[in-house]
């Protein structure tokens, strides 16, 4: 029945998720907001809803070590699972503005975030509300360097959507809602009980079966668009992913209800996983070929997301 419950949750999730972004999207050309910026704004935080509503329930529910471990493991397998499989089918090229903006970005929300939760054990709603700041700048930056380099609009901005009704609009986003709702009510639940079942704590479940699920449909997508070449695959999405969970997901969550480091391990193992797999980006991309991600670069990838998943499960982490 646990099983069934996640695997409901992870459905509803998925569904929820994709009627916030098309309502989110609509009702942004309601108001007349620019394509580019609805991309970079409106688009990451709607794809950043599930991973919210997750952590969300998770603190309010009493489970704070998956409410952290929901994003450490999910940064986590953005880089390591999804990042590497996807260069495994098919290379990826590494544009200037990875080590320019966006890799500098993310260390920094991950350093910040780690002295804030290791300062007193606690993600406070002060500490909450300066990263969802640090958000608000970093976008703001974000959406003036795309200007002035006319970069190109996300994929995920359908011009059709300019045309949806207003009652069309209202039920997407009453169904987004209400499966936002459910399905990370059921994932939570059902994975408390599965933790408990099999012996393990709620840290490693956060950092493993819910992080994994929260990462499949972008691993999806990404594999999908690699193997049919028809659009580039960008790091900068998968990086901008990680400080979205940062500063949105935990930030907001704190903001609401204060997130206490309930599980030693989170600080002394799985974030420093966090913070290794972000920094490797750096020789992997520069080493030995630039600016590319290359099959066997993704291998090595997915071969160290495998390690990381056996430690987790052993409780043999370094």
């Amino acid at each position: 029945m646990s099983l069934l419950l996640v695997i409901l949750g992870f459905v509803l999730l998925v569904i929820g998720g994709e009627f916030l972004v098309r309502s989110s999207v609509a009702l942004s050309f309601k108001f007349n907001i620019s394509k580019m910026v609805i991309g970079m704004t409106v688009v990451s935080f709607a794809t950043s809803a599930p991973e919210l509503l997750v952590s969300l329930q998770a603190a309010m529910s009493g489970s704070p070590a998956i409410a952290i471990n929901n994003v450490v493991g999910s940064n986590i397998a953005n880089i390591g699972l999804v990042l590497g499989v996807t260069a495994m089918v098919s290379s990826i090229a590494v544009d200037k503005s990875f080590y320019k903006l966006n890799w500098p970005v993310m260390m920094l929300f991950s350093i910040v975030l780690y002295y804030f939760l290791k300062n007193d054990n606690l993600l406070s709603a002060i500490e909450g509300g300066i990263l969802f700041a640090g958000l608000v700048v970093f976008l703001f930056i974000l959406i003036k360097n795309a200007k002035q380099e006319q970069e190109a609009i996300p994929e995920e901005v359908d011009d059709k959507l300019a045309h949806t009704s207003n009652f069309k609009i209202v039920i997407w986003l009453l169904i987004g809602a209400v499966a936002l709702y459910f399905g990370s009510e059921w994932l939570v639940e059902g994975s408390k009980t599965i933790a408990r079942s099999i012996g393990v704590n709620e840290a490693v479940i956060g950092v493993s079966l819910i992080a994994i699920g929260t990462s499949v449909p972008e691993l999806a997508a990404s594999v999908i668009a690699a193997a049919k070449q028809e659009k580039a695959i960008s790091l900068g999405n998968l990086i901008g992913s990680n400080i979205f969970n940062i500063a949105s997901v935990l930030g907001l969550t704190s903001i609401i209800k204060p997130i206490p480091v309930t599980e030693p391990q989170i600080l002394s193992s799985d974030f420093f996983w966090m913070l290794g797999f972000a920094a490797v980006l750096i020789p992997l991309v520069f080493l030995p070929k630039r600016l590319q991600i290359s099959r066997v670069k993704g291998f090595v990838l997915v071969l160290a997301y495998g390690v990381f998943m056996f430690l987790v499960f052993t409780k043999d982490k370094f």
